[in-house]
């Protein structure tokens, strides 16, 4: 095997020279500081250790407390910026540092933040497979199991064996079974095939390779358990789960029946902590819900899972998102509606929102707060890819409903709304080339302590899935809202008990 000692000394100083360059460049505020931390660690591996690169190893650890946020989730630099960078970058690098440095200490610190990162995102993989479609970088499609592998590599994973082995595998036959590659056998620029509204500034027709993180389990020798155990379900194959991570301000929401994940986001934004809060959002980071079985719509199409105020007929983007509450199965957060630069300036308006979830079900109750009397209010549900040639219905109501090849989204107002339709995306997402998005719209009331908006939506994969209707009842009394669920005693969100809003049963 290849050793740095049999290359010649003449091609390890222009090796050592050519790396040294990684570490005295000023990388991009985020998870690009630990690339020379790991230059440093493999020079230092080699012999090759100085002043200098144990300076970058420290800059870069310092750096990763400062972004540790709790229940293992790191930002991506200062700021909320919470995605799959956390497991395939700020989990990645530093770990596998210490192991291949046999640093015991680093290990033992950072080591149990990976396993409590991995008790929840191990429930972001579909059964089909398939990651979260959210966050930037999305190309990279399998390389979101490397903290999964590097969970067994270093010993620190809640997951069996065979639930392990189960997240790899079926990552990348997700993709490889969906058109990732081309024709010549190479990934492409996109999810499944290309996809533009996927990219980032920065992809470039290389992007695609960062995948190989995917495959850090090769590291694990073959006798591994990993190898030899007998393949389980998937995590998200048991029974229906709530968990609410707010330290990232996401609420994890599976269902075993279809084994389909949805992730509501309630505190991750692209925004940093000095740049302005105006101009358009960010469709990987703005929603409220992504899923496995459904992308965002692109930036030049209707918005899907959000909440808009609607001045001087320009819509509101959610940018800074500030997280207010959390409880088992539910969280609640705060957005200031931005819009772009030539577009109103508002500030004193203020959108809370609140969900809430159960079995399939979702409760979205939002307050709108700050904003003139009759001003229109805007709330959209799940994009449903369609194939082509599907006929698209623009008016629906009062509950809309949208079958696709693989999911079925639903819709309904249950307080405040006054109509409903169906709205072309003709871009579509990464799961077809054009979709639909249900859209509630109501009207803001007198009260100068807001209005609530309440409605009840739902992903699902299950086959012709009960009316909403029947599901679910709302009486609002001032600043809450009773809601009542099939299964379990009813819930009262209420937005007028504080700063932030209460969740308690019914009757208690």
């Amino acid at each position: 095997p290849w050793t740095w000692d049999a290359l010649p000394s003449e091609a390890q100083d222009r090796t050592e020279e050519w790396l040294r360059g990684a570490l005295r460049h000023q990388p991009a505020p985020n998870n690009w500081y630990l690339f020379p931390l790991t230059v440093a660690g493999f020079l230092q591996a080699a012999g090759r250790g100085d002043a200098e690169t144990a300076r970058a190893i420290e800059r870069g650890l310092g750096l990763l407390e400062g972004w540790y946020e709790g229940q293992g989730w790191y930002s991506d630099g200062d700021g909320r910026s919470f995605d799959h960078y956390n497991g395939w970058a700020l989990h990645l690098y530093p770990l596998l540092h210490a192991h291949l440095a046999g640093d015991r200490a680093l290990l033992d610190r950072l080591g149990p933040r990976l396993r409590t990162f991995l008790e929840g995102f191990s429930l972001l993989f579909d059964a089909d497979g398939a990651p979260i479609h959210h966050g930037r970088s999305l190309t990279y499609r399998f390389a979101a199991v490397a903290s999964v592998a590097l969970g067994a590599l270093t010993g620190h994973t809640p997951l069996a064996p065979g639930a392990t082995r189960r997240i790899l595998s079926g990552a990348l036959r997700h993709f490889l079974d969906r058109g990732a590659l081309t024709e010549d056998g190479v990934l492409s620029l996109g999810w499944y095939g290309p996809h533009a509204a996927t990219l980032q500034r920065y992809s470039g027709p290389g992007s695609p390779y960062w995948a190989s993180k995917g495959f850090l389990g090769l590291l694990l020798p073959p006798d591994h358990p990993v190898w030899t155990a007998t393949e389980e379900a998937a995590p998200v194959e048991g029974p229906d789960r709530a968990l609410a991570l707010p330290a990232a301000g996401f609420l994890v929401q599976t269902t075993g029946r279809d084994g389909l994940v949805r992730l509501h986001n309630h505190g991750s934004y692209k925004l940093r902590p000095w740049e302005a809060e105006h101009g358009p959002a960010d469709p990987l980071y703005a929603r409220l819900a992504y899923s496995t079985r459904t992308g965002p719509t692109s930036a030049d199409n209707t918005p899907d899972n959000h909440i808009a105020v609607e001045m001087r007929g320009v819509r509101s983007a959610r940018l800074r998102i500030h997280p207010l509450a959390a409880g088992p199965d539910w969280l609640a957060s705060s957005h200031t509606p931005a819009f772009p630069d030539a577009g109103p300036k508002v500030p004193s308006i203020r959108v809370d929102s609140l969900t809430l979830v159960r079995g399939r079900l979702e409760v979205r109750v939002h307050r709108a707060v700050g904003a003139p009397a009759g001003t229109r209010i805007q709330h959209s549900g799940w994009a449903v890819a369609l194939p082509p040639g599907t006929p698209a219905e623009t008016e629906q109501g009062p509950e809309m409903r949208l079958d696709g090849e693989e999911v079925t989204g639903q819709l309904l107002g249950l307080h405040g709304w006054q109509s409903a339709t169906a709205v072309r995306a003709p871009q579509g997402t990464a799961y077809g080339p054009w979709a639909l998005v249900p859209e509630l719209t109501g009207t803001v009331g007198e009260d100068p302590a807001g209005t609530l908006f309440v409605a009840l939506a739902s992903l699902t994969g299950e086959r012709d899935p009960a009316p909403l209707a029947d599901l679910a009842t709302a009486e609002v009394n001032g600043l809450a809202v009773t809601v009542r669920l099939p299964d379990g005693p009813g819930v009262v969100v209420d937005f007028g008990a504080g700063d932030a809003p209460t969740v308690t049963e019914a009757g208690a």
